[in-house]
């Protein structure tokens, strides 16, 4: 296979996959990963419609990634800003349909599966190089830039950023402590613990062997 088509395909796969994983968590309801914590934070305080909201969340991140490094700006970037929401609408409905009134024990299975799926997603299209999420940039910019900073340290400090600056917008909001844990739950925490060791190794152990296979 022509390495640019593997490159797209792992790229519009991934982008997939995430919107896959988003809709899980949020049928967990034990905490979105950590960009949509921040989302949720910001929802609260903004009377602006939440559509609205993200695609100016994300133009200011665009603009980021454009100034320090506009090549991680690609296929990736636009079809995750354009349809990850409606496969995220997709996949927590097709979950809503399977599993109605889902026990809190399979809460947490579909939570680690989510987490997992999420990892890997961002593992496939950051290696496919054809572009990332605006939030994933700065991440991945960060520890390019500063090349003694690893980049799964650089994602855990941007993702305790926003889990932190999520909490503090919701409490701002007066939302009381069951509705901030649907959005800044356990899940949340454990993304930001791990999020970025786990795309590491996935990188390492999936996507590069996927997109090296077959090349002499």
């Amino acid at each position: 296979m022509n390495k640019l088509v593997k490159r797209i395909i792992m790229s519009v796969f991934g982008v997939a996959l995430c919107g896959v994983s988003v809709g899980m968590f949020k049928f967990a309801a034990l905490g979105v990963d950590p960009f949509q914590s921040l989302m949720s934070g910001l929802d609260a305080v903004i009377p602006i419609r939440f559509g609205t909201l993200y695609v100016i969340v994300n133009a200011v991140l665009l603009l980021f990634a454009l100034i320090f490094d506009r090549k991680k700006i690609g296929i990736a970037t636009f079809i995750n800003l354009f349809l990850l929401g409606y496969i995220v609408e997709f996949s927590q409905g097709v979950c809503e349909r399977l599993m109605p009134g889902a026990p809190l024990w399979l809460r947490i299975v579909i939570l680690l599966v989510a987490i997992v799926i999420l990892c890997l997603s961002s593992s496939l299209y950051f290696t496919a190089d054809l572009g990332v999420s605006t939030y994933d940039a700065v991440a991945l910019i960060w520890s390019q830039r500063q090349s003694k900073i690893k980049f799964a340290f650089c994602r855990v400090i941007c993702d305790f950023v926003c889990v932190a600056a999520g909490v503090a917008l919701l409490f701002a909001s007066g939302q009381n402590i069951e509705q901030i844990l649907g959005s800044v739950g356990i899940g949340t925490i454990i993304t930001a613990f791990f999020m970025g060791p786990l795309i590491t190794f996935f990188n390492k152990h999936v996507a590069q062997k996927i997109l090296t296979a077959g090349s002499k």
